[in-house]
């Protein structure tokens, strides 16, 4: 059933602001996006021959590309050379009427253009700009090609990510998503800046410091402790027992034991162990993580004689924290978000797509605006009837490729 607003729906916090974004892939996209469905008018510059190259990464979304349709709705397509001195000019002219510019070319590129955050805010006083790049703009790094699974690799992420025999990067591009919520947050921080002293300014969003700041607890163990956390698939570093355990139909568990009177009720009445729950050999965490692999073959010996349903039951009732290794089509059916209506459809070229609804429910009743995703260059004509270009000009910039 769909959520029925108990209040009469509110506007969207961000109604009214207006982005520019020379963007690509899914740093700055992914964080448009979420201005995006808080109300942001949100044009995307793309270059015409083919656009952001995202768009072409695969084509399992219906024949989209899955990157870009998560991180491209409700936006606005303009397709332009910025390499042309006309199509530059064209993005300058929507930079000076925008609230927000934000940019993730390669190092250096923007600058070339005049389109980095510092030049900007230095023509537009209100404008808030925002630059992402990899590494930063200075250091000996900053020159360097950044794609998430180096930066996952130069942030420590795969090292912590994995088996003890077998490092991996993590499924999901958390190099990119990282700086995303951070470039998005930061947008905000600066919009309230400006709405108390009439100026905007330079963001600055680095991969590499994103990701390093969600590495905080491997990052302060191995610092504070002198040895890093070691790799543990699903298990837990410093926590036993917390891993998946399989089940008598040939599901997996997973469970967490976060303190000793938990792991009291699990002995009692998950494991039919009770004497475990005193034995000084696992009664503290400390003793339970010294003996992993006892302590694993006594919780796993227990699981692997229930179903996975029975096994989740008897955890519930006593109160261990406890999930289902689900699948990403799982994930798609999972009767929570079922129950919470948390699918919407979104309108793209190859026709309606599911989508999730962002994770900021708003008070008030009001509704992110979760709108179409754009083909290439789908907006050129009225945004450049915007901006007062005539149809004889824009006729002769399309003949001359600077536009799309």
């Amino acid at each position: 059933m769909r959520h029925q607003p108990s209040e009469p729906e509110q506007p969207l916090p961000l109604e009214g602001v207006t982005v520019v974004a020379v963007e690509q892939a899914v740093s700055a996209p992914f964080a448009t996006r979420q201005l995006a469905d808080l109300g942001a008018r949100v044009i995307k510059v793309e270059r015409p021959d083919g656009g952001d190259f995202a768009r072409g990464y695969d084509t399992a979304a219906q024949g989209l590309a899955s990157h870009f349709v998560w991180c491209n709705r409700g936006k606005e397509s303009l397709a332009v050379d910025l390499k042309d001195p006309r199509g530059l000019a064209l993005v300058r002219r929507l930079t000076a009427d925008a609230d927000v510019f934000v940019q993730n070319l390669a190092q250096g590129a923007a600058a070339r253009l005049g389109l980095d955050a510092a030049s900007l805010c230095a023509r537009h006083p209100r404008l808030v700009a925002v630059d992402i790049s990899g590494y930063g703009p200075e250091g000996p790094y900053a020159h360097k090609r950044a794609y998430d699974m180096l930066v996952q690799c130069e942030a420590g992420l795969v090292s912590v990510t994995g088996t003890e025999d077998q490092p991996v990067k993590a499924g999901i591009p958390a190099a990119d998503v990282a700086a995303a919520m951070y470039a998005f947050s930061g947008v905000l921080a600066a919009l309230l800046r400006r709405g108390v002293t009439g100026r905007g300014g330079p963001v600055e969003i680095s991969m590499l410091e994103s990701l390093a700041e969600w590495m905080g607890h491997p990052l302060h163990y191995g610092m504070h402790g002198g040895e890093p956390p070691a790799r543990t698939g699903l298990a837990h570093a410093v926590i036993a027992p917390y891993d998946a355990y399989a089940t008598a139909d040939g599901g997996q568990v997973l469970l967490s034991v976060q303190n000793d009177r938990e792991w009291r009720r699990l002995a009692e009445q998950v494991l039919d162990r009770p004497e475990l729950a005193d034995d000084p050999a696992f009664a503290v965490n400390t003793a339970r993580t010294a003996r992993r692999a006892k302590t694993d073959a006594a919780v796993g010996e227990a699981l692997a004689r229930l179903t996975t349903r029975e096994a989740l039951d008897r955890l519930e009732a006593a109160g261990i924290a406890c999930a289902r290794l689900n699948s990403v089509l799982d994930v798609a059916a999972h009767p929570q978000l079922a129950a919470r209506d948390r699918w919407r459809p979104v309108d793209t070229p190859a026709g309606p797509l599911r989508a999730l609804l962002p994770p900021i429910t708003l008070p008030g009743g009001a509704q992110p605006r979760m709108g179409a995703v754009p083909a290439l260059g789908e907006h050129t004509d009225a945004l450049l009837t915007s901006l007062g270009v005539t149809d004889e000009e824009s006729a002769e910039l399309r003949r001359a490729g600077v536009v799309a």
